[in-house]
């Protein structure tokens, strides 16, 4: 596999002030970078084939495209939305949209190792509160409605998106990104983001399936469309509204509207919830996991929520990475939904993470981070924005990313949780029927920063290990995972990445080291040949020893000083776990509902 050099970028001697200043004059004649977008195509065209190759410079091969005439296509493009922007910038080069946000966004600079550093404004996490599925009949009766997919009617949909509309209009330049979503070629959509901010426009170049400069001259009509006018609000007073912020889908128009919120995580978990809604419907099952692949070609799932370890635990240098956040599970395999990675930046150093670390570079995009004024260098310990800090990067820039992000079916299914009670086992293995009840429960604790509002660990349980993004009913897709897991014969693994010691406050949190030795333990085998005890209440299987990993460790109760004190935390955590499971007893089946813990 090839790799490519990163662009050094120019070593800058001005202050950030006097060099934004001197952009500001020398960005006038910037051309326009544009690939032609052929209108009359209804997109039904050429079927596109994504690259095989190790090329991170997709953003770069536009340069022969600036000829003005070319600017016809897109032009009339983004007219059909009702936007009359005249200078739009189309998948442009990532050097442009470096000048651009130093030149126009506050809080734009460099890093030392050549990344730009970006700020968010006042939202520095999701909003899920604020989310929103338009009402239709052709999708109503699909979607799990409740708290999670919260109804929004047409109109109120319609006045949103004017609003975005009649704001995107206002402004004198704005961004077109087309990109896909999926490596496979047969389950794949195409995307259409359009925004104000080179940072919006950088992090989705980053983050959605780059097109060659060929697939994107035959680009033709995207399947969906993401307006982000996100600096300006939504009108509270529209029906439906909780807050200045709104994030909301239409399945039928395949449309979503962003306002009064810049956190650009909203639009990659916008485009995994449009892929929840359609995989199902082509038979394929979506998931919020990351995935690696070992040399010989064994494939590791690994679901859990934000901060419980996906990310981190999918960078292996022993492994191919496949991808960190969403994948879809096939009659063939697995594929990443992404062009990129999402990372949390929280307490990030080149010896724990160094795949990670060394991704954030030139053409990266790093969110809320505070650095060294002198230096450059990020300070990944300050939290003083937020917790949540965060970088995107092409998934080329780790170095044994798989490219095309594609593997065979998965031999191991790590369920990953964080339990910041500190009673659930580091690592231990799981029937079938746990598998669908640990999936269905979705439990966590909720770290601080994923969210805005949350700053102390609280018990989360989040359906699918990704309720916020999940759009049928949490069974659909249990049963589907059941019925694959069966079908492939793949082990499945209840991995806690939380407390141990004691909960939250008097433990301390499992030794990455530890976490990584199980893990590898999972993909040598060794783990399968190790007899198992099993766990008072929850019923898991937990091994008896584990390479590279202290015996007492393993079974929670031992590392305990007061065993009393365990075993009452234990009850409530049990008791969490069958009250949060009511909800799903109508649809789940008896030896499901077994499965939980027994009390």
């Amino acid at each position: 596999m090839a790799t490519t050099t990163p662009a050094t970028p120019p070593t800058l001697t001005k202050t950030g002030a006097e060099f934004k200043e001197s952009l500001k004059n020398t960005l006038a004649p910037v051309p326009t970078s544009f690939a032609k977008l052929d209108p009359h195509t209804n997109g039904h065209g050429a079927h596109h084939q994504h690259q095989h190759h190790h090329d991170h410079h997709h953003h770069d091969h536009h340069h022969d495209h600036h000829s003005h005439g070319d600017a016809d296509f897109i032009h009339t493009a983004v007219d059909a939305y009702g936007i009359h922007t005249h200078r739009l910038f189309r998948n442009a080069a990532v050097p442009i949209l470096y000048e651009q946000a130093l030149a126009r966004e506050t809080g734009s600079a460099l890093t030392s190792t050549g990344a730009l550093v970006t700020s968010s404004g006042a939202k520095t996490g999701r909003c899920p509160k604020d989310k929103r599925i338009v009402d239709e009949p052709k999708s109503t009766g699909d979607v799990w409605w409740g708290p999670v997919n919260v109804k929004l009617d047409d109109s109120s949909f319609l006045i949103n998106r004017e609003r975005a509309v009649d704001y995107l209009n206002t402004r004198d330049q704005l961004y077109v990104v087309d990109g896909f979503a999926g490596w496979d070629p047969k389950y794949s959509i195409k995307v259409r983001v359009v925004c104000e901010r080179a940072y919006h426009a950088l992090f989705m170049q980053n983050m959605l399936i780059r097109p060659t400069p060929s697939q994107l001259d035959s680009f033709g009509e995207p399947d969906y469309v993401i307006y982000n006018a996100g600096k300006f609000p939504a009108n509270r007073y529209t029906k439906g509204m909780t807050s200045s912020t709104s994030v909301s889908l239409h399945l039928e128009r395949k449309e979503m509207v962003i306002l009064g919120t810049q956190y650009a995580g909203e639009m990659k978990k916008g485009v995994l919830t449009i892929m929840m809604y359609l995989m199902p419907k082509m038979g394929a099952l979506p998931l919020h996991s990351s995935a690696n692949e070992g040399k010989e070609g064994d494939v590791t799932l690994f679901f859990g929520l934000s901060g419980t370890g996906k990310t981190t635990l999918s960078a292996d240098p022993k492994r191919s990475l496949i991808g960190d956040d969403e994948h879809v599970w096939t009659d063939t395999g697995v594929f990443n939904v992404e062009g990129g990675c999402y990372a949390k930046c929280i307490n990030l150093t080149e010896e724990k993470e160094p795949e990670i670390f060394r991704a954030i570079r030139y053409g990266a995009v790093l969110e809320n981070v505070v650095m060294d004024e002198e230096s450059r260098t990020v300070d990944y310990e300050n939290i003083s924005v937020t917790e949540n800090t965060r970088c995107a990067y092409p998934l080329e820039f780790i170095p044994n990313a798989k490219i095309p992000a594609i593997g065979g079916h998965p031999n191991n299914i790590v369920l990953l949780t964080c339990d910041a009670f500190g009673v659930l086992p580091p690592v231990s293995r799981l029937t079938k029927e746990q598998v669908m009840y640990h999936f269905i429960s979705g439990y966590t604790s909720k770290t601080p920063g994923t969210e805005v509002g949350v700053t102390e660990p609280t018990a989360t349980f989040s359906s699918c290990y990704a309720q916020p993004f999940i759009v049928w009913h949490p069974t659909k897709y249990a049963e589907m995972l059941a019925e694959k897991l069966e079908k492939y014969h793949a082990t499945a693994w209840l991995v806690n990445t939380g407390w141990t010691g004691g909960a939250f406050g008097t433990g301390a949190r499992c030794s990455l080291r530890y976490t990584r030795a199980m893990i590898d333990a999972i993909h040598s085998g060794e783990l399968h040949k190790i007899p198992t005890a099993p766990m008072s209440v929850f019923g898991l299987q937990v091994p008896v020893s584990c390479p590279g990993v202290p015996d007492q460790l393993l079974m929670p109760r031992n590392t305990w000083k007061d065993t009393a004190a365990y075993d009452a935390q234990l009850s409530k955590v049990a008791k969490m776990f069958i009250e949060n499971f009511k909800k799903y007893e109508d649809r789940t089946t008896d030896a499901v509902k077994a499965a939980g813990p027994v009390l």
